[in-house]
């Protein structure tokens, strides 16, 4: 009889736990918002995901394992219809415990965030609570990739759920992303206005904003796709179009679509598009392998690297050097832009963390110069004694000033006597040509543009096994 009393009670607690409050799923709902447990479904494959801890007091939260296109990954949920979604010692623990198993098996980790905040009688506890969190996200970093989705509200010390992940997505009109409320901030601003996925995505707070749940969940599993489980693992390969296969655009000026040229099937997914506009980030399959692509846009300031674009490449970098993927850099860029002189030292220190990124990061590291690569941009970029391969279009140029500075500088007295400007900047340009770049050692090899893609896959092949020995050190000390 006891045995009985007993499982009836397990059954209608854990009852309790997956249907929930139904006013509060109403509430949720009405807002416009999923459950915890619908949006996990909707990432895992149907059937896959167990869930650990279901029953566990004052947790506010779902958490578990299952398979996301059949590679396990681990989630936790925020359950907004508990507690409102309330942090508390029970849930930290709970988050941990996922974290840890991550760590130990080795798989990804979705994090989906939907809380009202600290639980108000938590008090001070609350503090280690995320310290906890942070610690443990912190030291999975690099070892596991971590994806954080701002479903709901994120405000205060939990805005470093989207900073200690890989990747941050942000939905719209649902997902408020904030260190202090909107009154404290700029009173009489809504905060969608002030904290929405359009606003921080501008600002470089997430990498994605995401127009319903739907559409970032299903970019979390994209994203998935273009990286291994682990470190120790390779990223999936797919299988490519044709690896001889010859592009017909070449648009230097345009290195978003020379990007998706080079791309298996024109497919990439492009990180902080609305940030640091001066370069894209992009994830693609080159011949089938996972690769990260760099891309200058010259017809964003001719391509000049100003500090939000510059952190952001170096960022990037990071992230492909963390899970081994190759990085591809397509250089097309006028140099350095030239800030307010307050905005001089932002500047310096953001293209000194580029440089330092991409000379400490051992995965392969082409290059390829389409138009111009002036000065410390081809440095930071893709220079050759940091790349493992550079190659030059036919009419590409490398020099250590832009062809309007070089020939102001080095032709003063030619202008001066009244020598035509275009004609002087047309000799600059082949005095420092890809030809003359490659004769100094500058470039490994001038290219046809069409031979572009042909080239890289030859190159990345070459380069799959790149094994770089570090001498003993804890580590370098980036000008962060």
């Amino acid at each position: 009889m006891a045995n009985t009393e007993t499982e009836n009670a397990m059954t209608e607690a854990r009852t309790k736990a997956l249907q929930g409050d139904a006013s509060r799923v109403e509430k949720q709902h009405a807002s416009g918002k999923k459950t915890a447990r619908e949006r996990i479904a909707s990432l895992f494959d149907g059937g896959s995901f167990m869930e650990l801890e279901t029953l566990r007091k004052d947790a506010n939260l779902v958490a578990g394992c299952g398979t996301v296109q059949l590679r396990p990954v681990y989630c936790f949920a925020q359950d907004f219809t508990s507690s409102s979604g309330a942090m508390t010692a029970s849930q930290s623990r709970k988050i941990a415990k996922v974290l840890d198993m991550a760590s130990s098996n080795g798989a990804p980790v979705v994090a989906m965030i939907d809380s009202a905040g600290v639980k108000v009688t938590e008090g001070v506890s609350a503090l280690p609570a995320y310290a906890e969190i942070f610690s443990k996200m912190a030291k999975l970093s690099g070892i596991s990739p971590m994806i954080t989705i701002v479903m709901g509200e994120c405000r205060g010390i939990a805005a470093s759920f989207t900073q200690l992940a890989d990747i941050a997505i942000q939905v719209k009109k649902t997902g408020v992303l904030s260190l202090h409320p909107a009154s404290v901030m700029k009173p009489g601003k809504s905060a969608e206005a002030l904290f929405g996925a359009e606003t921080m995505s501008a600002q470089g707070a997430v990498a994605l904003a995401a127009d319903s749940e739907e559409e970032a969940v299903a970019l979390a599993a994209e994203l998935l796709g273009y990286l291994p489980g682990c470190s120790a693992e390779e990223a999936p390969m797919e299988d490519g179009d044709d690896l001889n296969r010859l592009l017909t655009g070449c648009n230097a000026e345009d290195g978003l679509a020379l990007a998706k040229e080079i791309a298996d099937s024109g497919a990439v997914r492009e990180l902080y598009p609305a940030y640091g506009k001066a370069v894209h980030t992009l994830f693609a399959h080159v011949g089938g392998r996972s690769a990260g692509l760099i891309a200058t846009d010259h017809s964003c300031d001719g391509g000049r690297l100003d500090a939000a674009s510059a952190a952001k490449a170096a960022r990037f970098i990071r992230l492909c050097d963390c899970y081994r993927l190759p990085v591809i850099s397509l250089i097309n860029t006028e140099g350095l832009a030239v800030p307010e002189a307050r905005d001089q030292a932002q500047l310096m220190r953001a293209c000194a963390q580029l440089t330092y990124a991409y000379a400490e990061a051992g995965c392969a590291k082409l290059a390829v110069i389409t138009g111009s690569a002036v000065g410390g941009a081809y440095i930071a970029l893709g220079g050759k004694s940091m790349a493992d391969a550079v190659y030059a279009w036919e009419g590409a140029m490398v020099s250590p000033v832009s062809a309007q500075v070089g020939t102001a500088v080095f032709s003063d007295e030619k202008l001066t006597a009244g020598e035509n400007r275009e004609t002087l900047e047309k000799q600059f340009r082949e005095e420092n040509s890809a030809l003359a770049a490659a004769r100094e050692g500058l470039a490994d090899d001038v290219i046809e543009p069409a031979e572009t893609r042909r080239v890289l896959i030859a190159a990345m092949e070459f380069l799959a096994g790149k094994q770089d020995e570090v001498p003993l050190r804890k580590h370098g000390n980036m000008p962060l």
